[in-house]
């Protein structure tokens, strides 16, 4: 139930390398270089097109997990007729699905993916939407009656006018493009976003637990799980890390509990989402952001500006 050797080999190369791993870096920098400049020329060349609604994107520059979707449940949550676009990660469906409409859940965690799930019940007075091509999906949020759209990790759909928010973590050691690094663009490519903000500096974790036991079993699909060394209580008996999105089977979980001694699983928010028709005691960690007022003033400006500019008569 472990991660591959490669996977793991993988996240320490892009968020924790060790002296062999930069070798690994050297070699592979040409190729990071041709990507890199590939999707810098893809930035520069692409005409945005405007679609007449506020939209604010909340994506980073790297791989894997850097705190979008709490951020995108903490700001949906504050505006009325919000609808959430996401591609729908790990999801067994394709084109667009409706996840929910304000606050009613329509489809399950299969059709949706976790992280979609996830915020849809998260945020009984918004709306959720999953799609691989993100203009129908803008499309079909303005006809249900959107008034703001969040999109989730949407930095890469460079044709979309919007307003830019990146996430990035606290401690960064390795800035190069895949496939050398974790990295989706240069890292000067920040310079495109409206807001770059930092953990710890902008915005802070905020970690509860539910149901605590003395004898728990980590059991996660997220990417980059180290992440979670500083939130982790007291009580594990093991762990069990997963490809991210993956899904779980309950009888192996059941297994390795009985094995170890556990008396419940310890999740996150995300894997509980997999997990509800499991018989199997649970122990949540529930994370919530918190963001710093001028941050949320900035955005609230381009939205109350951007609605008043497209209402106001022309002279």
């Amino acid at each position: 139930m472990a991660n591959s050797s490669l996977l793991s080999f993988f996240e320490r190369l892009f968020f924790k390398p060790n002296l062999f791993d930069w070798v690994v870096i050297a070699l592979l920098s040409p190729l990071s270089l041709i990507f890199g400049t590939f999707m810098l020329l893809r930035r520069i060349i692409t005409i945005q097109k405007n679609y007449h609604i506020p939209i604010v994107s909340i994506g980073n520059l790297t791989v894997g997990g850097s705190g979008k979707t709490p951020f995108v449940i903490e700001l949906a949550s504050k505006y009325k007729d919000a609808h959430i676009i996401s591609r729908g990660y790990g999801r067994q469906s394709k084109g667009l699905v409706t996840v929910s409409h304000q606050g009613q859940i329509l489809t399950d965690v299969f059709q949706s993916g976790d992280e979609s799930m996830l915020m849809a019940k998260s945020l009984p007075n918004a709306s959720v939407i999953v799609s691989e091509n993100r203009v129908i999906a803008i499309e079909e949020a303005k006809k249900q009656g959107a008034k703001v759209i969040f999109l989730d990790d949407g930095f890469n759909r460079v044709g979309i006018k919007k307003f830019e928010i990146l996430l990035f973590p606290e401690d960064i050691k390795n800035y190069m493009p895949f496939p050398a690094g974790a990295f989706r663009e240069f890292f000067f490519s920040k310079q495109f976003a409206n807001l770059n903000l930092t953990e710890n500096q902008d915005f802070q974790r905020k970690v509860t637990l539910d149901n605590p036991h003395k004898k728990m079993l980590l059991v996660t699909a997220i990417s980059n799980p180290q992440r979670l060394k500083d939130f982790l209580p007291k009580g594990m008996v093991g762990h069990i890390y997963l490809e991210d999105h993956a899904y779980f089977d309950e009888e192996v979980l059941r297994t390795e509990m009985n094995r170890l001694g556990a008396t419940s699983l310890l999740v996150t928010e995300k894997d509980e989402v997999k997990m509800e028709d499991f018989k199997l005691p649970l122990s949540v960690m529930r994370l919530r952001l918190q963001i710093k007022n001028e941050i949320l003033e900035k955005i609230d400006d381009y939205i109350g500006e951007y609605k008043v500019s497209i209402t106001s008569p022309n002279p």
